[in-house]
């Protein structure tokens, strides 16, 4: 297949080259498309063979449901069978924005959307390309992360050409996403709440939107997985480089020196072993590391910067010429539950504490 590259503004996209990608959306094509978080790849969530193809292109199991991008509320309504009183709340507060909510479908939305569910997982995005592209298709649009499953999701166009060139129809390329990181996912349906995938919007930031306490189960931590996916990221191995990667976590983060002398000793060891070794490191700890490569994700004091850098680090670690990376842990404050979820799925629970 011939994938065209279309670079359009990030602010103020172009109405002609977004209605050309449009077209292309409602004759059952398939789009990667900008969004604040990562890079999506769209399909009409009325068009079942084109959804089809977004499994195909991403060899995504079939029962990993996708999450639904909505321009206005009246296609929210067109696509469940109620808008309960705290879904109202949190559209009200959070979009456009990185949340997704869990609502019952109706028979508006195909099976093949939702991997087989009763509920559907819908967000409105807060990128004017993705809200440009989702009304001017005039249908919401099914996407998943723009990237080959189980691969790190794709921040830039860079990663999409990478994993998905000749695969789908149109590359819109509008530079680097805002966030980095996947939306917040949250299941409203329950009493209370659910937090099925941390991300942007902190779990900290919904529970003052309710008012009340939000269930933060392990597989949310990236502790765990469920046997069922209740939505995008609960179920399969996510965000992971083809090389092995260990991830060191500590309980207390106001003081990194046992982080840090953890990393350096499995460091030490792989190099007696011939191994070449990447560390990931922080701003604060990076100069502390000596004989290794070193990479930074960013300042502790500025988690949305780390998250930022995430997945262009964790593709990096397949480009660079070493045989194993070494992480740093980040503390669960804010997006650093994101964070640390992305860390242990990348990791496959090559986990160690000190």
């Amino acid at each position: 297949m011939e994938t065209k590259i279309i670079k359009i503004d990030p602010i103020k996209p172009e109405l002609k080259k977004l209605g050309y990608c449009a077209k292309v959306i409602k004759s059952g094509g398939l789009v990667a498309f900008p969004t604040e978080t990562v890079y999506g790849l769209g399909a009409c969530v009325y068009l079942e063979d084109a959804v089809k193809k977004i499994f195909k292109a991403k060899n995504r199991p079939l029962d990993n449901p996708l999450i639904v991008h909505i321009s206005n509320l009246e296609q929210l309504k067109s696509l469940v069978k109620e808008i309960p009183e705290k879904a109202q709340k949190l559209i009200n507060e959070a979009w456009p924005g990185p949340l997704t909510l869990i609502f019952k479908k109706n028979n508006n939305v195909s099976y093949i959307v939702t991997g087989g569910l009763e509920t559907v997982a819908i967000r409105m995005p807060a990128h004017p390309v993705a809200l440009k592209l989702i009304e001017l298709s005039n249908c919401p649009i099914a996407a998943p992360s723009a990237n080959i499953a189980g691969r790190p999701s794709p921040t830039n166009p860079k990663h999409v050409i990478e994993d998905l060139f000749g695969k789908i129809d149109i590359i819109i390329d509008a530079g680097d996403t805002f966030f980095g990181v996947e939306s917040t996912i949250i299941n409203i349906a329950t009493d209370p709440p659910v937090l099925l995938r941390p991300g942007p919007l902190p779990v900290e930031k919904i529970k003052e939107f309710l008012n009340e306490d939000i269930i933060i189960p392990d597989f949310a931590k990236g502790l765990a997985e469920t046997k069922v996916a209740m939505s995008p990221g609960t179920k399969y191995r996510h965000y992971s480089p083809s090389k092995p990667l260990i991830l060191v976590e500590t309980s207390n983060y106001s003081g990194l020196d046992k982080l840090v002398r953890k990393a350096m000793k499995l460091c030490k060891e792989f190099r007696k072993k011939k191994k070449k070794v990447l560390i990931i490191a922080s701003d604060e700890t990076k100069n502390n590391y000596m004989d290794c490569i070193v990479v930074s994700l960013g300042p502790r004091s500025n988690l949305y910067e780390v998250a930022k850098n995430l997945y262009k680090t964790l593709r990096l670690i397949d480009e660079l010429d070493v045989d194993v990376a070494i992480v740093e842990g980040f503390e669960e404050r804010g997006i650093g539950l994101a964070i640390m979820n992305r860390l242990r799925k990348a990791s496959g629970m090559n986990i160690i504490k000190v």
